[in-house]
């Protein structure tokens, strides 16, 4: 094909399915095993320095923020980070853990553009390459579907294919212009469900997301869920089961590990918590004592949980029903 044009952006991952493939068919055991492990077990086998990590869903809905703590707890540096975060890769980015990040947005909504996201990039710290939401979710889908990449429509003719690292090329067949985004595989996914098996069959209740292609991307996955459950309930919904338990490495219980965030039909946002912490997060100093108090100052979710208050939290899940 004819490249007519290209993003200025570089490309932090080789889409190389091939490699995939391979590591996969060599590491990966397909075995229906027990894979129930405590957040810092999962992270200390399965997240090394310089992986590149993947998150799911979007904004604060259904985030992996419990992992994400515990991450930044066992340090793990020079991360190559893609999502559609908000709450996660900002913690990341505050603990100076990331060289560089594909993204299509960390704003917070209504209250604006993050701190800690312009402090890292504007200062040079951190590279970046530019997606639109719907680019980087095809991304994973070209990765899960073991291709180099997917021809699409979007972000022709915007500035977010000039700082992408997407290609234009003519079509062989109309030759029309149409755009390439590169396979976004990964080293380590994270991702939060509403409930488990120990085996790591997932369910997912309300929007899906993204997290049927991330897992399929993801050469090791690490899953959260709000409930473990038995596999016999499992299979009375089998087509609730968005991620089967083969792509699966840790099962991590995590009641309410999207907060700050929100968890579909569970409970709602902390927006009180979230105002804080993005006012807080103007200032460096300030930032770090958010860090040494809600991340290096609890050891697991429990003493996390424990800290935020029940009284709290149950607060947030009456707040479901009112919507």
């Amino acid at each position: 094909m004819k490249v007519l044009e290209s993003g200025v952006a570089e490309l932090f991952a080789k889409p190389d399915p091939y490699e995939f493939r391979e590591w996969v068919h060599k590491n990966k055991s397909q075995a229906m095993t027990d894979k129930l492990m405590t957040e810092q077990e999962a992270v200390a086998k399965f997240v090394a320095d310089g992986d590149s990590l993947g998150t799911e869903l979007y904004g604060t809905v259904r985030a992996p923020i419990s992992l994400t703590r515990e991450i930044i707890r066992q340090g793990k540096k020079h991360l190559r980070v893609a999502g559609q975060g908000i709450t996660e890769i900002d913690f990341l980015l505050a603990a100076d853990l990331v060289d560089t990040l594909d993204i299509t947005y960390v704003a917070w909504e209504v209250y604006g553009i993050s701190s800690i996201l312009r402090r890292a990039v504007e200062s040079g710290r951190v590279k970046t390459a530019d997606w639109s939401n719907g680019a980087m979710a095809w991304r994973f889908k070209a990765a899960a579907m073991g291709v180099p990449f997917i021809p699409v429509s979007s972000m022709l003719g915007t500035d977010t294919f000039k700082y992408s690292a997407a290609k234009m090329v003519e079509c062989p067949f109309t030759g029309q212009k149409v755009c390439l985004l590169p396979a976004l595989f990964l080293d380590i996914g994270l991702i939060h469900v509403h409930r488990a098996d120990k085996y790591g069959n997932c369910q997912i209740d309300g929007i899906s997301g993204f997290a049927h292609e991330l897992s399929r991307a993801s050469k090791k996955l690490i899953v959260s869920a709000e409930k473990i459950i038995d596999t016999d309930e499992i299979k009375k919904y089998p087509e609730h089961t968005i991620i089967p338990y083969y792509l699966v490495d840790a099962v991590v219980h995590a009641p309410f590990g999207s907060h700050p965030g929100e968890m579909c039909y569970l409970y709602w946002r902390d927006e009180e918590h979230l105002k804080t912490f993005l006012e807080e997060s103007k200032d460096p100093i300030k930032t770090k004592a958010y860090l040494d108090k809600y991340v290096y100052g609890v050891k697991n979710q429990d003493e996390y949980i424990k800290l935020i208050g029940m009284d709290r939290l149950k607060k947030l899940q009456s707040m479901i029903g009112g919507r």
